[in-house]
């Protein structure tokens, strides 16, 4: 067997519009999986459950804000990276205030769940597509 790896708890979010599309982002140069595309979150901080994790985060970077009762949980990942097992929480999101502005260099999207696997993402964001693609 393999050395253990930590676990990395990372919550994501499925941000879904009146019209039924997800948006996704694009990793900026510089940061780990360059240029892949996935669903906005990041990690989960000490004391933090995911539900507040990805309040602060959406609000960070992309200038939303909403609450946990808009966050409603989806399914999850868990996949094995080289150097740690990513454990991610999938929540889906259909209200919020504002309007999804990039505010950390990425580029963004609004998808069609039948059409999310024309973007590459990292290998724990794929097995999410089949989820999003029932629920819309």
């Amino acid at each position: 067997m393999s050395a253990e790896k930590r676990i990395l708890l990372v919550s994501a979010c499925a941000l879904v519009d009146t019209d039924g599309r997800v948006l996704i982002s694009q990793r900026p140069e510089g940061k780990p999986l360059a240029g892949l595309w996935e669903f906005p979150g990041g990690k989960v901080e000490p004391g933090e459950t995911p539900e507040e994790t990805l309040i602060r985060e959406l609000h960070e970077e992309l200038g939303i804000d909403t609450k946990v009762a808009c966050l409603a949980p989806l399914t999850f990942a868990s996949h094995s990276y080289e150097h740690f097992h990513l454990l991610m929480p999938l929540f889906v999101c259909r209200r919020f205030s504002g309007v999804p502005t990039p505010r950390e260099g990425q580029a963004l999207k609004w998808v069609k769940p039948n059409r999310l696997r024309e973007f590459p993402m990292p290998p724990a964001d794929e097995p999410l597509i089949p989820f999003l693609i029932d629920l819309l």
